[in-house]
């Protein structure tokens, strides 16, 4: 059924709001995009002139697809190789969404689409509505089909799951390069003592290369072996520069709302470093390498301006 440009623009309007909660959803922002594409597609077959309310029925369509996407999405998970990380989204990018409370900024931290792997779908879809769109239980539980009870006990449950990570400290983007310059000079100093002082005794570090890129397949653990692997990566080789086509230069940049390290070579995001930052210290490292996850990051990189390279690595 075509679509009148009314009718278009009623979805135009809410498109980047179906992107945000979608990113948050999936963890992926090529996978948000076809979300919001096959909401798009049965917002086009639909009897639109007879939906009252656009953005409650885009909303509960978009849900239900991110649903099953995140039903075979995990089936794929289980054969990916390495760990799986979630796509990163550096600053100004709409997919981020809202930022205007602490849930908000929470809900699209790193850390936090980390552990939101942990839920049960339905359990992802109600702590996302309700904490970073702040949706009433009675539209979430109309969405998902749900009683409003129960939507206030899923919630709950996602909660409980979710505390059992590390808490965020919340910093604004000059705290978040200072963080990032001081990890950096600790990194490229080739020892280890500086790295541990930065970091929390228990810290993690999780690198994400998908099979395309040399990344360990179990996390690093603790202070003194996050802070050997992170020495060891900056230390320059001719290999490494071979992996990734020249030394990339690395930029300070804030990534899903926290403090991140971004390596470029020839206009091209080959990797970022995302840091959790609580008030004892870095307490994770994770690092997106997946060519897949950075296409994105590539694009919005290439649109602004940046200024010199803090270093160049390798």
């Amino acid at each position: 059924m075509a679509l009148s440009a009314r009718d278009v623009e009623r979805f135009m309007v809410s498109r980047p709001r179906l992107e945000a909660i979608a990113y948050r959803l999936l963890g992926s922002a090529s996978e948000a995009e076809d979300a919001v594409q096959e909401t798009f597609l049965r917002w086009q077959a639909a009897d639109v002139g007879r939906v009252r309310v656009p953005e409650a029925w885009l909303t509960k369509v978009l849900t239900n697809v991110c649903l099953n996407q995140l039903t075979s999405a995990r089936a794929r998970r289980e054969t990916y190789v390495g760990q799986w990380l979630p796509e990163p989204l550096i600053a100004g990018d709409p997919m981020l969404g809202p930022a205007d409370t602490a849930e908000q900024r929470e809900s699209v931290s790193y850390a936090v689409l980390v552990l939101l792997e942990r839920l049960a779908p339905n359990e992802r879809a109600v702590y996302v509505l309700r904490e970073a769109f702040d949706y009433p239980h009675r539209e979430i539980a109309e969405i998902l089909d749900l009683t409003e009870a129960a939507s206030q006990q899923i919630l709950h449950r996602a909660k409980r799951h979710l505390a059992q990570g590390r808490a965020r400290t919340d910093i604004d983007g000059d705290a978040a390069r200072r963080v990032v310059e001081e990890f950096l000079a600790a990194a490229a100093s080739g020892r280890t003592e500086p790295l541990v002082r930065l970091l929390t005794e228990d810290a993690v570090a999780v690198g994400d290369g998908g099979g395309k890129v040399p990344a360990r397949a179990k996390a690093f653990e603790g202070a003194l072996a996050v802070a050997t692997f992170m020495r060891g990566l900056f230390t320059p080789g001719k290999a490494k520069r071979a992996l990734v086509g020249g030394s990339p230069g690395i930029y300070a940049t804030t990534a899903n709302g926290g403090p991140a390290l971004v390596a470029v070579v020839d206009g091209r995001v080959v990797g970022v470093i995302c840091l959790e930052v609580t008030a004892d210290g870095i307490a994770g490292i994770r690092s997106q390498a997946n060519p897949d996850k950075l296409e994105r990051v590539t694009e919005r990189w290439a649109a602004g301006e940046h200024g010199e390279p803090l270093l160049h690595a390798f």
